[in-house]
This record gives structure tokens, sequence and C-alpha cells, in this order.
């Protein structure tokens, strides 16, 4: 049988800074408590704040909903692999 992603549409919901749902997500890069790096239908989209925990993640139905204190959600154009790369290294040092 072939196996099928179901995937959404990109929508994010943040509550009091806090508590978050993310749909349409493809794949995590990379997560700590200070950054998470997320590629979505929308492109790559970094979440910066504390204390930042993805409590429950299900890439066959594209959802993560993440935990902790946010201080900033950014898009990242296509032109940014430099970003890819910096987060590479950080991971080796």
């Amino acid at each position: 049988m072939e196996e099928k992603k179901i995937l959404s549409t990109h929508s994010l919901m943040l509550e009091n800074r806090q508590n978050g749902r993310i749909t349409g997500v493809k794949d995590i890069k990379s997560f700590d408590e200070k950054e998470i790096l997320l590629f979505t239908q929308a492109g790559k989209l970094v979440i910066k704040g504390e204390q930042l925990q993805v409590k429950q993640l299900d890439l066959e139905k594209g959802e993560v909903d993440l935990e902790g204190k946010v201080d900033s959600l950014t898009y990242l154009s296509k032109n940014t692999d430099n970003r890819d790369e910096s987060l590479f290294r950080r991971m080796f040092r």
C-alpha cells in the first residue's frame, strides 16, 4: 500500500506568547530551548524565545504544538541558505 502524507495549509496560532500550534509543517530542522527552525508550507519559520519545547509533533498531519516564551516568529526567504549552514556549524561546536 502506498503511504500518503496529509499536508494542510499553513497556519499558526499563538496564545499569550506561550502556547502555540502550527499546521502545514513539513519538517523540523532543529530545536533547542532558545530557537526552533521549521520547514512549513509557507517556507522556513524561525521561532525564538526562552524555554521553548516541542510538546507534540505529528509530521503525517503536519502539526506541531509548542510551549515556552515566544519572542519572535520570522519567515526566511529562499535566499537564506547561509542560515542553515550556521545552524549546522553550531550543532558541532
